[in-house]
């Protein structure tokens, strides 16, 4: 019996198997990896968080739909039919007009009917009726009838569509003044949007920085800090929001009234930030590389700001994403109880301010638009943050 194999035993006194290779040692020589493992085994942090979150497709349309609505809010001027104060005293909560391409089996183009308006005594209602017999072809790449300053710097006055000559154009109706409702919708929006921006902006560097600094250093500092977040959070955030909104003066003007609050929404929810930065440093304080920036002489801020808070900017982008929603739902909310931003200031909350009448609503629903784009951005802003918090950790 021949001892060829692992499984047999050798005669006594023959050399016992073994499994060595015995080709020459290469110590260079290497795994083969195809190109696709190559590329992922060399690709950096960013890449591998952007390949997962493009398989995310919710997260991605939802970012396409918020560049979309923030490049609507940015070119209100050229988009809008109208200036958010121009009034149409002949044309007060006109129902919205449809856009037509064919009048009469022939095709014409984008036009409205106009409206004829007859005042109803019995309710003293606006009742308005389309007439069908004179269509009316809107005008695009045109100049408007009024001009207007591109983000109060440069004046301009082409549009994208106006209204036919010596006609309207109410896409979504208009309001109690006659003001047309979607180009106060887009110069409302640039308000909103902004105000959710700096208010995260706010929370952001409160948060990061409070929160930086009780985990950096620990102890009765970090014990402080947690008791003071622990107290703002226990308050209502609803009612100190009005309390703090209703101490700003009906005399301020409507920037000062701006940013107060934009300041107000930010100082409400720096809070959960500052903890998720606190958790980060007390896991990361302790890794070698801050050893040795400490040894060298490195202060606290630069550890903080250049070593530590970079190791975990994706999750601060994703934290950030999810609180912006709720920045715009606060001045909604503060705005619509007539506590926020007040007019001259248009904004969606504004807008929804006028329809806190229930018969109003009933009448004339399309006052109610403006919630639309509330929800369309914070559902948006939500998915998005949904597919950032997920490419954040790549390795999962």
């Amino acid at each position: 019996m021949k001892a060829n194999s692992l499984n047999t035993l050798p005669p006594d006194g023959a050399p016992l198997p073994h499994a060595a290779s015995t080709a020459p040692f290469e110590p260079y020589a290497t795994e083969v990896m195809t190109p696709q493992q190559e590329r992922v085994y060399l690709a950096s942090q960013w890449q591998l968080m952007w390949w997962k979150f493009r398989r995310h497709k919710l997260a991605v349309v939802s970012a396409f739909v918020i560049v979309a609505i923030y490049a609507m809010a940015a070119f209100a001027e050229f988009l809008a039919p109208y200036h958010y104060t121009t009034r149409n005293t002949d044309f007060i909560r006109a129902p919205g007009q449809s856009v037509h391409l064919f009048h009469e089996g022939s095709f014409i183009g984008p036009f409205v009917y106009p409206y004829t308006m007859r005042l109803n005594l019995e309710n003293l209602k606006r009742e308005y009726e389309v007439d069908s017999t004179q269509p009316q072809k809107l005008r695009f790449f045109c100049r408007g009838d009024d001009s207007y300053m591109f983000w109060g710097m440069i004046p301009g006055s082409w549009r994208l569509v106006c209204p036919p000559k010596d006609g309207t154009f109410f896409w979504l109706g208009s309001d109690r003044l006659g003001r047309d409702m979607l180009s106060r919708i887009l110069y409302g929006g640039r308000i909103s949007l902004s105000i959710g921006l700096l208010g995260v902006s706010v929370s952001f560097v409160l948060g990061v920085i409070i929160g930086g600094i009780a985990g950096y250093y620990g102890g009765r500092i970090d014990l402080f800090i947690q008791r003071i977040i622990e107290i703002v959070q226990s308050l209502p955030h609803i009612p100190l929001w009005l309390a703090l909104a209703s101490i700003m003066p009906p005399s301020w003007s409507p920037v000062v009234v701006y940013f107060g609050i934009t300041i107000i929404l930010g100082l409400m929810d720096w809070t959960g930030l500052a903890r998720s930065v606190r958790s980060k440093l007390l896991s990361l304080r302790e890794e070698d590389y801050v050893v040795a920036a400490q040894l060298m002489g490195a202060k606290p801020a630069r550890i903080i700001g250049l070593h530590l808070v970079p190791g975990f900017m994706s999750h601060l982008i994703a934290s950030a994403t999810i609180t912006i929603p709720k920045t715009i739902l606060g001045e909604t909310a503060l705005s619509f109880l007539g506590l926020g931003l007040r007019p001259p200031i248009t904004s969606w909350g504004v807008m929804l301010n006028e329809a806190q009448n229930i018969n109003v609503v009933a009448l004339y629903p399309w006052l109610l638009y403006p919630v639309v784009p509330v929800i369309v951005i914070i559902l948006a802003f939500n998915f998005l943050g949904d597919g950032l918090r997920d490419a954040a950790d790549p390795y999962r």
